[in-house]
């Protein structure tokens, strides 16, 4: 199924922006650096070409449950089966940003019970998939450089070596 009830997103901001993150790990929209800005992520509105950042668990048969942790807006996406039991904790910190300067996601993936696998792709499509863009790695961090909508720069830092393929990141295979 492509496209997920809005009932199951759950919505984490910054007080500039929002993104919507899915029960199945995916941040299916979020526009930089403002709500009304052009999006990076649209799969909400376009599966095919509105671009995502998922990560999930390799799991058969998972429930999901999403909550925020107690008088925070720090999301939390559980993924529970018979093998194991998957967290995922989105938050966009709330901290000043002067004009043009960066607003960060933050998404960290915790192994409850088993031994478990992820899967992974960070696939912006900027301008609701209009304006292409080059992808760099740059030390320990990969860029992804619009070439539309003021050239903007978007910077993705892991702790999990990653692959660029067709504009795309993905966990390296290696």
């Amino acid at each position: 199924m492509p496209y997920q009830p809005v009932e199951n997103y759950g919505v984490i901001g910054d007080l500039y922006t929002v993104a919507l993150v899915g029960m199945d790990g995916s941040i299916d929209f979020l526009c930089l650096p403002h709500f009304d800005s052009p999006s990076v992520f649209a799969a909400l509105l376009d599966h095919e070409r509105g671009g995502r950042f998922q990560i999930a668990p390799t799991l058969g048969e998972a429930r999901q449950k999403q909550l925020y942790l107690p008088d925070t807006a720090v999301l939390l996406t559980r993924f529970l089966a018979d093998e194991g039991v998957a967290e995922i904790s989105d938050l966009m910190p709330v901290e000043e940003a002067p004009h043009g300067q960066a607003h960060n996601l933050v998404r960290r993936v915790k192994t409850i019970r088993g031994e478990i696998q992820y899967r992974m792709v960070c696939d912006p499509r900027f301008d609701y998939g209009r304006a292409p863009h080059v992808v760099e790695a740059r030390g320990g961090d990969v860029l992804f450089l619009s070439e539309g909508f003021g050239g903007a720069e978007h910077r993705l830092h892991s702790d999990v070596p990653v692959e660029i393929r067709d504009g795309a990141l993905s966990p390296s295979s290696h």
